[in-house]
């Protein structure tokens, strides 16, 4: 007997029990739609993070002051050891580097007439704008000039602008932070959300502002550093710590006060967490699978057993052991790559419609597809063998006398 004829005959199998098939693939279909869904949701919220990460700027370093640690003491937030002299010396003395740029930043509240919002007050250099790769749309950014005079100017973010002014253009106008006036001088461009955290809600002002007129600080928290190619990277960010280590008199034995971080390093981070989490959701899903095998290997146990007369005329009348192994092992198949098909359309709509009523952003690569209905199809031939096995090896006699 061919796979044509074994196909035939199992389909009208499965056609003539109609709901218990349909309800045999349920847990094929949840898994697979599972596998799909999870894959497109984590290989999406991957790309946009590496996208968002991407355009902070490219190759950058980022030094923060304090070490920090994961699964050990961390002692960032009140350590104070980074400056603008620091920031200084590594754009004059650090070879490859193509800007650097200092950041000092506090949550205040901003007003405009009866409007205010708590925001992020960054006080940044002029280099900033090039170095983290956000530059206004509409009017200015700050400028060497308004870091020397310590001008009382700033640029909004998108949020921050929206809540103050709505549609109107704040671009001249004034605005109040810590009781200090302000004129808006530029409005930055849209950046977007990572998580909870919004990047188009802060205020830029001068650095020498946020610290003397704003905050009454001399230090820094952050400096970022833009090298000149990705291959410097790595010897840019040890020319960086050995001057900083010289700049702050740290001895061979002890550790350092800063911390470096390059793109590459949060893209890893970033790339292991999702990565994870795709992994574990995507293993809870198999877990439906499984199950859906279970069901498969359970209806096809029923299936011989209802039909034992059969088995045993068609073995009377000529049939090969092989060919009622095919025709069982082939219905099983039938059984789950429907489902799996079933589950791969559910799992693509399932994705849209979480892209489209929570926002996320879905990918799907070909492979999970191509993936996941080959884990179908080897559940069908897997849990499909036994009770293939077990039809085969009926005597013909003894299935014959079956009642």
């Amino acid at each position: 007997m061919n796979v044509a004829v074994s196909i035939r005959i199992a389909w009208r199998s499965i056609a003539a029990n109609t709901l218990r098939s349909l309800l045999t693939m349920l847990g094929v279909i949840i898994g697979v739609a599972s596998v799909v869904a999870m894959v497109a949701i984590g290989q999406g919220a991957r790309h946009a993070v590496t996208q968002q990460v991407e355009a902070l700027g490219s190759n950058l370093l980022t030094v923060f002051a304090g070490v920090q640690r994961f699964g050990g003491v961390a002692t960032a937030g009140p350590v104070r050891t980074l400056t603008l002299a620091d920031a200084e010396a590594i754009a004059a003395e650090v070879p490859n580097v193509a800007g650097v740029s200092a950041e000092f930043s506090r949550q205040a509240q901003v007003l405009f007439r009866e409007q205010n919002t708590s925001t992020q007050i960054s006080g940044v250099t002029p280099q900033f704008a090039a170095v983290r790769n956000f530059h206004p749309v509409a009017g200015s950014f700050i400028t060497e000039e308004d870091m020397r005079r310590r001008a009382r100017v700033a640029v909004l973010g998108q949020t921050v602008a929206r809540q103050l002014f709505g549609d109107a253009d704040p671009v001249g106008q004034q605005v109040k932070i810590r009781g200090v006036t302000f004129t808006v001088i530029g409005l930055m461009e849209p950046k977007g959300a990572t998580g909870f955290f919004d990047r188009d809600d802060v205020v830029f002002v001068p650095l020498s502002t946020a610290q003397r007129r704003l905050f009454g600080v001399d230090y820094v928290r952050s400096i970022y550093i833009q090298v000149a190619s990705a291959a410097a990277m790595e010897a840019a960010q040890n020319d960086v710590a050995a001057l900083l280590r010289r700049r702050h008199r740290l001895g061979p034995d002890q550790e350092d006060d800063f911390t470096i971080r390059s793109q590459a390093d949060v893209l890893q981070a970033i790339t292991g967490v999702t990565r994870t989490m795709t992994l574990l959701l995507g293993g809870i899903a198999a877990v439906s699978l499984i199950v859906g095998g279970i069901g498969i290997m359970n209806i096809m146990l029923v299936s011989v057993t209802e039909r034992t007369r059969e088995i045993g005329i068609r073995k009377a009348v000529g049939a090969r052991t092989q060919d009622i192994l095919a025709q069982f092992l082939v219905e099983s198949v039938l059984l789950s790559t429907s489902g799996g098909l079933v589950g791969i359309l559910a799992g693509i709509l399932g994705s849209r419609l979480v892209t489209r009523f929570a926002g996320w952003a879905t990918l799907l690569p070909p492979q999970a597809v191509l993936l996941a209905f080959s884990f179908a199809v080897a559940v069908g031939v897997f849990f499909g063998l036994y009770p293939a096995q077990r039809a085969a090896r009926l005597d013909p006699i003894e299935a014959l006398r079956y009642e």
